[in-house]
């Protein structure tokens, strides 16, 4: 890394989320934004909302965003990385169009977007990158001039990403009772996707089988559960799975679903699972409600016990993470050569998403990209 903590060129960082309700009021107008264009009747969001409903009409995906906030700017002052942390999302408050338009006024030239999302897909990464594009557009039609964005490069296979989850799974392991602990299997969990986006993701040149969302969850897996076997002794059996399907049933997605693998596990005599959810950031809705609560239930009436590791939130580690992929960015940017972290077997994700990277089925303009009308 660069001797010096300097950031330069980049003079603010823009933590860029989902966002979500936080309060009752919250759920249907919430679910609007999330869904807009779909035609979706309110009626029918207003049962898609019982999740919600559940926890009092709160998302938790606000309130961690404000941790780790929090902990971004306790790290980068601790170690004298003067930057700024701003906070935007996609379908709340605080909008990202709002943000950027404070950080406008604030003088921003030059601005790194952290997307709460680790690894490659339209909805994980593009997405982020049009509601930028967006924004923009809309600044500029005000008459301001907008910053230009960057985005982050992928953390999925950080360090500071990956050992507060391997820690997690650790400790979920000795938390099961110890006479099923050695035979648990491990249920790695993901958002499930269209099958046509996982065959997508990533740049258009050499997908492999799976796509990069697949590849790179995979390639996460793997190394958990090896590190587990080498800090354990024991091989415990594990596989990718998914969770919160949200699309109609005539679509392929990804598959299993996390409730159909624990009853294939039941029926095959497994003693006990450890779900540890390495697609997701914090414990949001889709952890707190899909993993905590529906499929905990499933595996109580199936009679499997069944633990959940920690996703990795504000940990000190992901926050000292994304202060090293600032300084590994800024340092690209003036022509020094930075060797990046990356654990696992895929290497560092690229640094500016190529053309044509994890495409929409309706071509929108995308922000932070090579294929950018920002640049």
């Amino acid at each position: 890394m660069p001797d010096a903590l300097d950031a330069t060129p980049y003079d603010a960082l823009l933590l860029l989320s989902f966002g979500g309700p936080e309060g009752p009021d919250d759920v249907v107008p919430f679910l609007e934004n999330v869904t807009r264009g779909r035609g979706i009747p309110k009626e029918r969001l207003k049962e898609v909302g019982q999740h919600y409903f559940l926890f009092d009409g709160i998302s938790p995906i606000n309130d961690q965003n404000r941790a780790l906030l929090d902990a971004l700017r306790k790290d980068f002052a601790d170690h004298g990385l003067d930057l700024p942390v701003y906070w935007g999302n996609r379908n709340w408050a605080p909008y990202v169009t709002d943000t950027l338009r404070e950080m406008t006024a604030d003088g921003r030239r030059r601005v790194l977007v952290l997307a709460t999302s680790a690894y490659a897909s339209y909805s994980g990464c593009r997405q982020y990158r049009e509601d930028l594009a967006a924004a923009l557009a809309t600044l500029e039609a005000e008459g301001l001039e907008p910053p230009r964005i960057d985005k982050l490069r992928h953390y999925f296979n950080h360090p500071g990403f990956v050992e507060p989850m391997l820690e997690g799974v650790l400790k979920a392991l000795a938390d099961l009772p110890e006479d099923v602990r050695a035979g648990a299997h491990l249920a790695f969990t993901t958002h499930s996707i269209p099958d046509t986006a996982a065959d997508t993701s990533g740049p258009v040149e050499g997908h492999g089988d799976g796509g990069a969302y697949v590849r790179q969850h995979l390639d996460v897996a793997r190394f958990v559960a090896d590190a587990v076997r080498e800090q354990t002794g024991i091989e415990h059996p594990w596989r990718l799975v998914y969770q919160s399907r949200s699309g109609a049933p005539h679509i392929p997605w990804l598959e299993p679903d996390i409730c159909d693998h624990l009853e294939e596990l039941h029926g095959a005599g497994a003693p006990a699972v450890v779900m540890a959810p390495i697609g997701f950031v914090s414990d949001h809705m889709e952890v707190l409600y899909d993993l905590d609560t529906e499929a905990t239930a499933k595996a109580a009436e199936l009679g499997l016990p069944v633990r959940r590791s920690a996703t990795v939130g504000a940990d000190p580690r992901f926050a000292a993470a994304i202060r090293d992929l600032v300084l590994e960015r800024a340092a690209t940017e003036n022509g020094r050569h930075v060797a990046p972290c990356a654990l696992g077997t895929l290497g560092a994700s690229h640094d500016v998403c190529p053309v044509g990277c994890c495409p929409a089925r309706a071509p929108k303009p995308a922000a932070a990209g090579a294929d950018s009308p920002y640049a």
